[in-house]
């Protein structure tokens, strides 16, 4: 069972589609589901969480410097087969615990993107394990929303918290933009690509095919997704230049900031209406 402040945790992030308070706000969070290494009975923990592109993220077992690794970390070397929740759905996972130069680069990364990763390491003297969680094929990933409607208005929340907290980062860098930072900007940038693309190939022609009224409101929104493709592929094009200066990226993420923000706000008001009414709720 989990500790009183991890329950409390928990029950927030599920209660809020991944925004928690306290300690977390503000932070990349995910509850992790493992299974015990004795007992075989499923733990679930709320950890921080590094993107790394594609389908992977990392995590890592700081036990905040402490000298024994946690828990969840046993459990997963144990039994790999973990569940993840993300604040917007849930999907199973394969862990990896990085071995050497990997995990050495891995948890650089994360330390110059937040200094307390070392200071936990400088505390103990175990390695501090990073772990990398790949989403496997195993059916759709599910969810806790229930109505489409709501599906689409808690991915576009996570869109828009994770873009808000990248912002936030490169506001905050220094004269570089670190390692980590790119990764996060071009993992949003695949996730936003990935979505649009669902949509283009799901959604779109479902409504289309069923409400022919849509149709202007489906074409604005593809044309919509091509400007965003365009303002994406400049963002890609600046974090490549390692020469890059911050507020060079930063004014680049700000333009696809106000594009998305119009585009998922005019989506909302045109589309959800017309899904939840189908849908009788």
């Amino acid at each position: 069972m989990p500790n009183d402040f991890n329950q409390q945790v928990i029950d927030e992030f599920r209660a809020n589609n991944g925004s928690v308070g306290g300690p977390f706000e503000g932070g990349r969070l995910l509850l992790l589901t493992t299974t015990g290494a004795r007992s075989g009975a499923p733990h679930t923990t709320p950890v921080g969480y590094l993107p790394d592109g594609g389908e992977r993220v990392l995590v890592i077992a700081s036990a905040g410097g402490g000298p024994k690794h946690p828990a969840w970390f046993h459990n997963l070397v144990a039994h790999p087969r973990v569940s993840v929740e993300d604040g917007v759905f849930v999907y199973e996972a394969d862990a990896v615990v990085l071995e050497g130069d990997e995990r050495d680069r891995a948890f650089a990364r994360a330390a110059e993107a937040d200094p307390g990763w070392a200071e936990y390491q400088a505390r103990t003297e175990r390695v501090i394990p990073v772990v990398a969680l790949t989403a496997i094929e195993n059916g759709p990933p599910t969810t806790a929303a229930t109505s489409f409607g709501e599906v689409l208005r808690t991915i576009h929340g996570a869109f828009r918290r994770e873009l808000a907290l990248i912002r936030k980062e490169i506001a905050a860098s220094g004269p570089g933009l670190g390692a980590q930072l790119r990764v996060n900007c071009l993992s949003f940038c695949q996730g936003l690509h990935n979505h649009h693309q669902g949509e283009e190939a799901g959604m779109f022609p479902f409504l289309a095919a069923r409400h022919p009224e849509l149709a202007p409101v489906v074409e604005r929104l593809r044309v919509e997704h091509l400007s965003i493709a365009g303002l994406v592929e400049e963002l890609r094009k600046v974090i490549a230049d390692t020469g890059t200066e911050p507020a060079t990226v930063l004014a680049e993420v700000e333009r696809l900031t106000d594009a998305l923000e119009r585009h998922l706000t005019y989506e909302e008001e045109q589309l959800i209406p017309v899904i939840e009414a189908a849908a009788g709720t």
